[in-house]
């Protein structure tokens, strides 16, 4: 990767071994030139692969040797373009140790200046318009380095050699507050005077690394209620900043691993457990056991804490649902009405880039949405192979290009509801291509002929093939494990378009990206008026009863509630569609316990069934029954739906019901999986799907799969959600152009 002061550390050792020669930055790589006796020479291989700079990863090493010429030092030569791209860029980076001090000495020429950096942290992936990774195809090269950061960026023993986005409060980015109007504030210090707004209760609007955030301080509730109101996002959890550990050891529990999450370099929001919330606003995270937790990671983040302010509600400026603001002009029209102030900067963000979501379960860390801080770091394949782009799905959408061995997975888009999100996707799409040169062979979609992605693609004047969404989780969880061998996938989402036309989402694949065979799947159960029973999981609840019973029973659910417009639809089949979607089942559970009816975001009512459980599975089960037809093992969820009713009607506890509920699922899945490993003599076993975000049902299907034997591949590079699938089209993509693909059957 460029940008990671890879440079500067060779010219030291070589200086230092007394060596001649030269390095510099390629389109295709670092190349240094060096001379001098053997065993310096050796010397000096082994320190660069023992000593890198911490950013630094040295993929490989390729060495030849030629004849001598006179030299006189080694130097750093200036960055040369190539025919083909193979460097890399690195993500962003948090604010590194050195800085940070920095940042905080008052005896420093940065003092407070929130747009400090160094070859060891700050911007990247957000400000580069392409490759070589220099100044002047930054969004850093409308501003001119005065004659002491000019001598640190061309000083090869400096800390800042070659930081591309190197600055002082002489000649970078400023800070600017303007009102809620947009009105300029006037002030001398537009980050404290912000400080001063957050204590007053007031919405600030802040413009980051990747875009802009909604902050308020997390302790005052009626704050956050506001901006709950305003921003349009009734339920779903905050994510906080907290000022330090201290601070988040004070509220949550903390492993080993989720302490490391959150001071790396990536500086994700880390979902921890709680430990209380005297203190925080109850409208942080309602009803939720976990709290997305990350520390400060930029330099202007550690200057809006201080003595008063410890936590913050840290979110997406954006209304619910829409992409994040990433410019200043944008964050005017946008958020007026939603932000009391707007403190901005002059420094342009090429591409918007949401802060990552991850959670650490099974001795892992796991990612929700993949984003800044990791993007565009590649995850690596197995093979070399052509050029190939998967353009992800409708929701929590990514883009992935396959070039060589790496697979560069775009950062978090979103979903593609809305006209925003799709310019969103296209700039990403094109910007990945242009970036790393790259002209896909093929282009990768999901078969779904409604999704947005599929349109664009179809729109480009480049080969297609369409992939089925759970055959691409499977490949996705097969590539990122490095794994190409025959797999029995556990494939469990909301929605995917089936090669039938049916809505899937409770498969079991034997394949991998060649092709796969669908075993075994759910009992296939109506969902009444479609979308409209996602958002109101009721409606699903009728539609499971309405296949269950020949007379549907009378349940506390459905007081209040006019069903029968809902009943006449699935008496007369009409709007009425099939669905073997384990989501759905989550959702028809939750609604038959009362639990949630309604939905304000997505996966909303099956959390609340998982957090029902206390965290704590069952050790009794509803039934679990499994009927082969015409080749394909049936899970019978009528079964389940009776007893899940029983159980309501003789006064059962909702706790109860839930932990035999997930009991209920890990023994199907294990009997299912032993039948398919049977037949097949398969002893690998790949998880996948939105639903495996659910901790309770992941770990503990992972600790008995793996204590019956099997080898479980699960997902810690790529999300399991939607977020991964772009990677396995990609990958199935790739078979095709071989091909070897036969699709699913």
């Amino acid at each position: 990767m460029q940008g990671v002061g890879f440079r500067p550390f060779v010219y030291r050792v070589a200086t230092e071994y007394a060596l001649k020669g030269f390095i510099r930055n390629t389109s295709s790589g670092v190349l240094i030139e060096v001379q001098g006796s053997s065993s310096l020479l050796d010397k000096f291989c082994r320190t660069l692969k023992q000593d890198a700079p911490p950013l630094a990863r040295i993929e490989t090493i390729d060495e030849c040797a030629i004849g001598c010429i006179s030299e006189e030092a080694f130097v750093i030569g200036s960055s040369s373009s190539g025919a083909e791209v193979e460097t890399l860029i690195p993500p962003d980076i948090a604010l590194c140790c050195d800085c940070r001090s920095e940042l905080l000495d008052p005896r420093n020429r940065r003092f407070r200046y929130p747009f400090i950096n160094c070859t060891n942290c700050g911007p990247r992936y957000t400000i580069v318009e392409r490759l070589p990774y220099d100044r002047p195809f930054t969004s850093m090269h409308g501003f001119t380095m005065c004659p002491e950061c000019e001598q640190e960026y061309h000083d090869p023993l400096d800390r800042r050699f070659h930081a591309q986005p190197n600055a002082c409060p002489v000649c970078g980015p400023a800070l600017s507050l303007l009102d809620s109007s947009g009105k300029p504030c006037s002030v001398t210090d537009a980050a404290a005077e912000a400080v001063a707004f957050l204590k007053q209760g007031r919405i600030v609007a802040l413009k980051g690394v990747g875009g802009f955030h909604l902050a308020v301080d997390a302790r005052n509730g009626e704050a956050v209620r506001r901006l709950r109101e305003r921003k349009g996002r009734e339920a779903k959890p905050f994510a906080v900043m907290m000022r330090d550990m201290a601070v988040v050891q004070n509220f949550c529990e903390l492993s080993e691993g989720e302490c490391t999450a959150l001071n790396s370099p990536e500086a994700p929001i880390v979902l921890l457990k709680k430990k209380k919330i005297e203190g925080l606003s109850p409208s942080v995270a309602p009803l939720h056991d976990r709290l997305g937790v990350m520390l400060p990671y930029a330099p202007l983040h550690i200057l809006l804490f201080n003595d008063e302010i410890d936590v913050l509600v840290m979110t997406s400026a954006n209304f619910s649902e829409e992409p994040m603001v990433n410019e200043n002009d944008e964050a005017l029209l946008r958020l007026k009405g939603i932000a009391d102030a707007f403190l901005m900067h002059n420094r342009p963000i090429h591409l918007k880039c949401d802060d990552s979501v991850t959670i650490h379960l099974s001795g892992s860390l796991r990612h929700i949405r993949r984003s800044r801080g990791y993007v565009p770091a590649p995850v690596y394949l197995r093979e070399d192979g052509p050029v190939v782009l998967g353009t992800g799905g409708e929701l929590k959408n990514t883009v992935a290009l396959l070039k060589g061995t790496h697979a560069l997975i775009s950062q978090h888009i979103g979903d593609m509801k809305n006209y925003e999100a799709y310019r969103h996707f296209q700039h990403v799409a094109t910007h990945l291509q242009h970036l790393f040169q790259a002209t896909p062979e093929l282009l990768v979609h999901d078969l779904h002929p409604g999704y947005m992605t599929t349109g664009w693609a179809l729109k480009q004047n480049l080969p297609l093939l369409g992939v089925q969404h759970h055959h691409a989780h499977l490949a996705s969880c097969l590539a990122e494990n490095k794994v190409e061998r025959l797999a029995i996938g556990i494939i469990l989402d909301g929605t995917g378009y089936g090669i039938d036309g049916a809505i899937w989402g409770g498969e079991v694949l034997i394949g991998d990206a060649d092709g796969a065979h669908r075993f075994a799947s759910f009992e296939p159960m109506p969902l009444p008026g479609g979308d409209a029973a996602v958002e109101q999981p009721w409606r699903a609840a009728l539609g499971y009863l309405f296949r269950s019973f020949s007379t549907i029973p009378d349940l506390p659910f459905m007081k209040g509630r006019t069903i029968e417009p809902v009943l006449e639809l699935l008496q007369k089949r009409v709007s009425v569609y099939e669905t073997s979607s384990c989501g759905r089942l989550f959702d028809a559970v939750a609604a038959l316990c009362s639990l949630q009816g309604e939905i304000t975001y997505e996966g909303e009512a099956a959390i609340a069934l998982m957090l029902a459980a206390g965290g704590t599975i069952g050790s009794s089960s509803f039934r679990c029954a499994l009927e082969e037809h015409s080749g394909r093992w049936i899970i019978k969820v009528s079964p389940i739906i009776q007893d899940v009713v029983a159980a309501v009607q003789k006064g059962v506890s909702v706790v109860d019901i839930s932990r035999r509920f997930h009991r209920t699922l890990v023994n199907c899945f294990s009997d299912i999986i032993r039948k398919a490993s049977e037949a097949t003599g398969i002893n690998t076993v790949a998880l996948s799907g939105g639903v495996f975000q659910n901790a309770l049902l992941f770990e503990t299907l992972v600790c008995e799969l793996e204590k019956a034997g099997y080898r479980v591949l699960t997902h810690s590079l790529v999300p399991s959600n939607d977020g991964g699938i772009s990677l396995g089209q990609a990958v199935i993509g790739r078979s095709y152009l071989a091909g070897r693909y036969c699709g699913i059957h």
